[in-house]
């Protein structure tokens, strides 16, 4: 258990500090035009570093969602497209559109009870400490800076998870350290078992159909 907290307590600290700044819905449906190209669209796919769904955004915590940013600005988070969408962004800008998505799905809360993982999955969630950062249900993590995972596109997450155990790559990979580490014992397939089962599970995330005709 005291594993568990320091590994919480360190990803509190790696994921950022989250801004104090007040969050204006309004102002952020309006500075969306360069998010809903990937993120308005159902099932869209991106290709770089390799083909899968873009995240379902709409529903995630507003904190993690400015943390994220902050990191792709920063180049902690390494994706060429991200880093200079985030880069033109103020911190006022991340701090509105944050508060936007987070209340555009509108999504009941999921149950705290989720079907079970298969055994080889629920050994390596285990191993991971999976829930003592992200929730039982995956989603409602024990910070709001931590993502909502349930429900995600599988493929998204394998590609995400992969990209902390990426090193020395300008172009591609996540800076975090307890992040890494975690992801680090497990195989690339391993990896994959675990974002396609949490992929299954009941969501609160979502892509809310948008036009840039507005």
């Amino acid at each position: 258990m005291k594993k568990l907290l320091q590994i919480s307590l360190a990803l509190a600290t790696a994921f950022g500090a989250f801004s104090a700044q007040a969050q204006d819905v309004k102002a952020g449906e309006k500075k969306i035009a360069m998010c809903i190209g990937c993120h308005g669209i159902p099932g869209y796919q991106a290709s770089f570093p390799e083909i899968h769904k873009v995240p379902m955004i709409a529903g995630q915590n507003a904190k993690y969602i400015v943390s994220a940013l902050q990191a792709y600005a920063k180049g902690d988070r390494k994706h060429p497209t991200m880093r200079g969408i985030a880069g033109s962004l103020s911190e006022q800008d991340m701090n509105d559109i944050a508060a936007f998505y987070a209340q555009q799905a509108k999504l009941p809360a999921v149950a705290d009870t989720i079907p079970a993982a298969p055994a080889n999955v629920a050994e390596l969630l285990t191993k991971g400490a999976c829930v003592s950062c992200h929730g039982a249900n995956f989603s409602k993590p024990i910070d709001p800076g931590y993502p909502k995972l349930a429900g995600q596109h599988p493929d998204y997450l394998a590609v995400a998870l992969k990209a902390y155990k990426t090193e020395q790559n300008n172009t591609v990979g996540r800076s975090n350290g307890v992040m890494a580490g975690q992801v680090k014992q497990f195989s690339n397939a391993e990896l994959k078992a675990i974002a396609s089962y949490i992929g299954t599970l009941p969501t609160e995330l979502a892509t809310v159909p948008q036009s840039k005709f507005r």
